[in-house]
């Protein structure tokens, strides 16, 4: 538990300044607290006439006699005033101004923490969203979706304002239970020697009470994955559920999550709740203790009635203290188990990065050779000894059955997984050695989802070139064959796309994602099944924008359609994560093999 505190505390290290200051004002608020208590003591005496009577001003002797000394220069001080209301509108003016000292320094700690709990937070939540940006893909497919929402979310905002508020109560309210007890000690050892009893018994107790809390925390922010998740499949397939009446089938599972969110939120809360009523609780018995000792001393001339009154009034005083110590103890139970799912992301390790010593490549000379590579997800190999050579210039097109392998090769060549055997060079450099960036930057991406966010149509296309002008928008989306329907828009390129480009149609979802690939204007491009998923006349429309792209450039094609792919240079085809066949089209249909079985299924539909 500790290591965790520690882990997120260095958050907080930016903001030291914050705490120093928190940490100052906290200590000058519990002087006061205390000091406006015991000030009841003078004004009780004043007011019952039991002051006692100093014409002399008494002389400070040192730190040790402080406490004696400035009850004697109060003393002094009353006894100076022309009469007993002037004497009592003295100390009422002096108890008001300790309290309003005390309040002014609460506010200054409040107002200084604000800013080391909130600036914490936001960097906590950079921390997490560079993390998950920077992840490779193959953690996001054992991960719900919703469950990583939920981490950055809901379990940050637990860290901030479960987490982070203990920051204050380990300052303040200790220092106030100090100050108290100490001004108690002052009045009365012998009571104050039974108040110790009262606090580790009351910490055992909570800490008995909450041993459960952090694994029912952890069961809550679980299951509140699940249910975002459900939502989010929900909302992204309400096509796919309604044409499939699925409705009720989703509705369960909804329910289902739902369910298992209340039972477990009640079970996590009520636990909770039981710390305020049992603190209070065993408050309230120390203080009738209190009464009954203290009320004898007090028959028995061993302790003034003023001073017993004010006595009460700290006793009374330190159950704030005590309540908020004991609930964040038990409070940090259930936030250790958010603070730990969220360390969970931040120490995932990031399997592909850029090497100390990565070279950053800024141009394509020659060729990208695939050697020998084998890839696996899990214990099946996609790919077995694949071994291809693309020359500068020339368009390579992948051609296969679903599962052959050939979208693979997009996401090992974008290192957006890393091969287990073999290796991936460009220009005789292996891109395991190559900065990830410039790497990247070689590369142009153009995938079977048309990928669009909710942005205008020039924020979407300008992704890879965010300095580009107006004209060089319209330019790609010339080229990529999308201008003729986006200039009739009443905004042109500075439409909306709505939610995933839903405004639009596949075909023109999928002109603008090749439009984008254009203005990034990358030496190597890589179009992984770009129109299967379109109508014949998009499929067209498309595939002259595809040809406009590729032209004097490096081009590797994964094909679904093969009529897309007749002018490659070299067409291999796969199965099963090996090559079968390689040739130019009419060099394979001449083999009457794997290829010329595939074109003539396609010829038949």
């Amino acid at each position: 538990m500790n290591n965790t505190f520690f882990k997120i505390l260095r958050f907080a290290l930016p903001y030291k300044r914050f705490a120093f200051l928190n940490i100052f004002f906290n200590i000058l608020y519990a002087v006061f607290n205390a000091l406006s208590m015991v000030m009841l003591i003078p004004m009780l005496d004043v007011m019952f006439g039991n002051t006692e009577k100093i014409y002399t001003e008494p002389v400070y002797t040192g730190l040790k006699e402080l406490p004696k000394y400035g009850k004697e220069y109060l003393d002094y001080v009353v006894t100076q005033q022309k009469d007993e209301q002037a004497s009592l509108l003295l100390m009422v003016g002096l108890v008001i101004m300790m309290f309003f000292l005390k309040n002014i320094f609460n506010y200054l700690a409040m107002y200084y923490v604000t800013f080391l709990r909130n600036g914490t937070l936001k960097d906590l939540r950079l921390a997490m969203y560079k993390k998950v940006i920077h992840l490779p893909l193959s953690f996001y497919s054992e991960k719900r979706r919703g469950d990583v929402m939920i981490r950055m979310t809901n379990d940050v905002g637990e860290v901030q304002f479960s987490f982070l508020s203990i920051l204050e109560i380990i300052i303040k309210e200790p220092m106030t239970i100090i100050f108290t007890i100490a001004s108690m000690f002052y009045l009365s050892p012998k009571l104050t020697l039974f108040v110790f009893i009262f606090i580790p018994t009351s910490g055992f107790l909570i800490s008995f009470i909450g041993k459960s809390l952090k694994r029912k925390s952890n069961r809550v922010q679980q299951e509140s994955g699940i249910f975002l998740s459900i939502i989010d499949e929900t909302l992204s397939g309400l096509k796919i559920i309604k044409s499939y009446n699925s409705e009720d089938n989703f509705q369960g599972k909804y329910k289902e999550s739902a369910q298992k969110l209340y039972k477990y939120s009640n079970s996590l809360i009520n636990r909770n709740n039981l710390s305020t009523p049992i603190s209070e609780f065993l408050g309230i018995v120390v203080i009738a203790v209190l009464l009954w000792f203290g009320g004898n001393m007090v028959f028995e001339g061993n302790l003034k009635g003023t001073e017993f009154i004010t006595y009460m009034g700290l006793a009374y005083n330190i159950l704030t203290p005590a309540k908020s110590l004991s609930k964040a103890s038990y409070t940090l139970k259930g936030a250790m188990a958010a603070a730990d799912r969220v360390l969970e992301i931040l120490e995932q390790e990031n399997t592909i990065d850029n090497k100390p010593d990565a070279i950053k490549k800024t141009s394509f000379d020659n060729h990208i050779a695939i050697e020998n590579i084998t890839f696996r997800y899990g214990d099946e190999n996609v790919l077995k000894n694949f071994s291809v050579t693309v020359p500068k210039g020339k368009t390579i097109a992948l051609v296969g059955q679903s599962g052959s392998g050939k979208s693979t090769i997009a996401n090992l060549l974008t290192r957006f997984y890393d091969v287990q055997e073999g290796a991936i060079k460009v220009d005789g450099i292996d891109i395991k050695d190559i900065e990830m960036h410039s790497l990247r930057n070689l590369l142009g991406l153009v995938t079977q989802d048309s990928i669009l966010f909710n942005d205008t149509i020039r924020g979407n296309v300008a992704l890879g070139k965010l300095d580009a002008t107006d004209e060089e928008i319209i330019e790609a989306l010339k080229i990529a064959n999308a201008y003729e329907f986006i200039k009739d828009l009443p905004e042109g390129i500075y439409t909306n796309v709505g939610d995933s480009g839903n405004k639009f149609s596949g075909g023109q979802k999928q002109r603008i994602s090749i439009a984008r690939a254009v203005l990034k204007n990358p030496p190597i491009m890589i179009l992984d099944e770009a129109t299967s998923a379109l109508d014949t006349e998009s499929e067209k429309l498309v595939q002259v924008a595809l040809e406009n792209m590729m032209q004097n450039r490096t081009s590797i094609v994964i094909a679904h359609r093969l009529s897309t792919i007749q002018k490659a240079d070299n067409i291999i085809v796969m199965k099963k994560g090996e090559i079968v066949e390689q040739g130019t089209h009419n060099e394979l249909l001449a083999l009457n093999g794997t290829y010329s079985n595939l074109v003539a299924l396609q010829s038949f539909e």
